[in-house]
């Protein structure tokens, strides 16, 4: 599980030192649970289970079998060794000028972590938008790569989708979707992540929250299917009211999967079979654990779902911008590489900022950069 997850109780305990738990968790960009007509429909879902919502298969979000408990996790995060967390050098960057595309083209751009500008069909998506130095409510936790905030909101044209796969700070960041705001046409988003949005001042009309299993048919030629994922949420101490997921991006020539954050099931199998296969899957690879495996996929397992769902192609995401886990944070890269050898999708490794095109022909080569940095 992401570190920031296990030390949300001291964060809690820090922000009561600084000025008072209550002032402290009053902070805009905490957002605000579901309540009201949300809540109701949030609680009809088939998902919704004893006050929280349920992954398809229940899962510990933390192994009892780990030997590491939270206590153990927040000491680690907080005196362990971090020499090999993050790089020593700026992340490698190719800044490519959005507003330039030729909108005919269907292509995707990494701008680090979760985050990517999609464009599919002539209509701009973003997904998962962090274009902060913290993935975090505090300013010490989670700091951003040296170099992997090429991005802002500036840079961006308008976006006829805003799509956001759950509120944990590294994929819902409220600096960045308030620069964002005039720029948005439609967001879509799971179950109760709406009441975030609301909260921060959004036109309702604009929002389409939807529970797994949902087309949101956005025109006769543009659907976005929410998708089950194996995960958790939470901004704070109250953990799962909102719901979870991935997306499916469908037009007539293309498709394109983004996994969302989750561990490795059998969701996969059912989602290749369901769409026929993919032309590009996003897919999760970095800040995993052992201790926290259920929910966070190992690489050999990234490469396994890409051969579930059918990807022609795999663009790793969840990585190359802040250090959520304990291993090294070339790794995920490493393990990737090895993992997909011999598979029959293509590896796509571009670099934060890079363009790579969908069922057409790349720019260029896209080499292991990682190994170009220390």
């Amino acid at each position: 599980m992401k570190r920031r997850t296990f030390i949300l109780g001291g964060i809690g305990t820090l922000g009561i030192l600084a000025g008072g738990g209550a002032l402290f968790t009053r902070r805009p960009e905490f957002g605000r649970l579901p309540q009201g007509e949300r809540l109701t429909r949030l609680q009809a879902s088939p998902h919704y289970v004893n006050g929280q919502f349920q992954n398809l298969v229940p899962v510990q979000v933390m192994s009892e079998d780990s030997g590491e408990n939270r206590l153990v996790a927040t000491a680690k995060f907080l005196f362990g060794d971090k020499s090999e967390l993050s790089p020593k050098q700026p992340m490698l960057s190719r800044k490519t000028n959005l507003f330039a595309l030729d909108a005919a083209q269907d292509a995707v751009i990494w701008m680090g972590h979760s985050s990517f500008f999609l464009q599919l069909g002539r209509r701009r998506i973003l997904i998962d938008p962090v274009f902060s130095p913290y993935a975090s409510p505090v300013f010490f936790i989670n700091k951003a790569f040296s170099g992997s905030n090429i991005y802002t909101a500036e840079d961006m044209p308008d976006i006829d989708v805003l799509a956001i796969s759950h509120d944990h700070w590294d994929h819902l960041d409220y600096p960045t979707v308030m620069a964002l705001k005039p720029k948005i046409k439609q967001i879509v988003c799971p179950l109760g992540v709406g009441e975030h949005f609301e909260a921060w001042g959004f036109d309702p009309q604009i929002l389409r929250e939807e529970d797994w299993g949902t087309e949101v048919k956005l025109a006769a030629d543009f659907s976005i299917h929410v998708l089950p994922s194996q995960h958790f949420s939470g901004r704070f101490l109250t953990p799962n009211q909102t719901l979870w997921c991935g997306f499916a991006f469908v037009t007539p020539r293309r498709k394109v999967y983004y996994s969302g954050d989750g561990g490795y099931g059998e969701h996969f199998k059912a989602i290749g079979k369901k769409f026929g296969g993919f032309d590009l899957m996003l897919g999760e690879n970095g800040q995993y654990n052992m201790a926290w495996h259920a929910i966070h996929m190992l690489p050999e397992e990234t490469a396994k779902a890409a051969v579930d769902v059918g990807a022609k192609s795999l663009l790793p995401a969840h990585g190359g911008k802040f250090a959520l886990a304990r291993h090294p944070w070339q790794e995920p890269y490493r393990g990737l590489t090895c993992a997909s050898q011999g598979e029959a999708y293509q590896l796509l490794t571009p670099e934060i900022g890079e363009l790579a095109y969908i069922g057409g022909v790349q720019p260029r080569e896209f080499d292991a950069w990682w190994e170009r940095m220390k």
